[in-house]
């Protein structure tokens, strides 16, 4: 039987990747129609991301989406036709550098969101190939990130070697934790920003901007990035293929984004309980 959310619901915040995408970054037909029933309802629809702006544009445009997004786990918030950045919250320059040296002291790749460029030093790196075909841009090619560390929206660490990736997040927690935010938005991506640049005041910001309480939002995610957008929404729903941790902090759960999880939480969590 379905559980709905046992309040109205104005709006809905889904995640991207892992959520509203399926593994092959596709958004299925049952997932599209669940967003067209979502504005039938009356009910707002946006997304929120770890990505770029610009690795944002196909997914708004295939929605057809009108309300502000918040990339960059929420550091830039844009309209959706990119004419306007309605908020901004970037990195010092000192933390950055920090942040920089350490990931490379533990041979791990870093990444870097300067403005509207990906930079990277090595285009074979790990992830690099997947990233340019999910955001739709190629990186710039950097000999060295120096000088380039001003206006720094996000940082990432990429590795497939988790227990390296688990040493250089606890060395940035204990380096600069006070000056960024540090979370894995997957288990080879730990994203470096500024630290009121997370999800949870992504969505505060959305209800300021839509005059919207934040007990009327509902938030879907499956990340340990997502975490905070649960614990500041009314409304929380964790994906299937979350880990059990994320799953633990949402107040409902749905199948994975293998199994169309994120239309089914919106048919049984959120439009099972609109008035006919």
């Amino acid at each position: 039987m379905p559980q709905p959310a046992p309040q109205p619901i104005a709006l809905v915040v889904s995640d991207v990747d892992g959520t509203l995408v399926t593994p092959e970054k596709v958004i299925t037909p049952r997932a599209k129609e669940a967003v067209d029933n979502l504005r039938r309802s009356g009910i707002r629809f946006t997304i929120t991301s770890s990505r770029p702006p610009r690795g944002l544009k196909r997914v708004i445009e295939e929605l057809k989406l009108t309300d502000p997004i918040p990339a960059f786990n929420g550091g830039v918030v844009i309209q959706p036709d990119f004419s306007v950045v309605l908020h901004e919250t970037l990195m010092s320059r000192e933390a950055a550098v920090e942040a920089v040296e350490i990931i490379e002291a533990h041979k791990v790749d870093a990444w870097v969101y300067n403005g509207g460029s990906w930079l990277v030093k090595d285009r074979q790196g790990p992830h690099v190939e997947r990233e340019t075909h999910t955001s739709g841009f190629e990186p710039i090619i950097v000999a060295s990130f120096g000088g380039k560390l001003d206006r720094v929206a996000k940082i990432v660490a990429v590795t497939d070697d988790f227990p390296r990736m688990q040493e250089c997040e606890a060395a940035i927690h204990a380096g600069c934790g006070q000056h960024v935010s540090a979370t894995l938005s997957q288990k080879y991506y730990l994203d470096i920003t500024h630290p009121h640049a997370n999800k949870g005041r992504a969505v505060a910001i959305l209800g300021e901007l839509l005059h919207i309480p934040i007990e009327n939002i509902a938030t879907i995610g499956d990340g340990s990035n997502d975490v905070l957008m649960f614990e500041n929404s009314g409304f929380s729903i964790a994906m299937g293929n979350a880990s059990p941790e994320v799953q633990k902090a949402a107040q409902r759960v749905t199948s994975s984004n293998k199994e169309d999880g994120f239309a089914r939480a919106m048919e049984e969590f959120i439009l099972a309980g609109v008035t006919k």
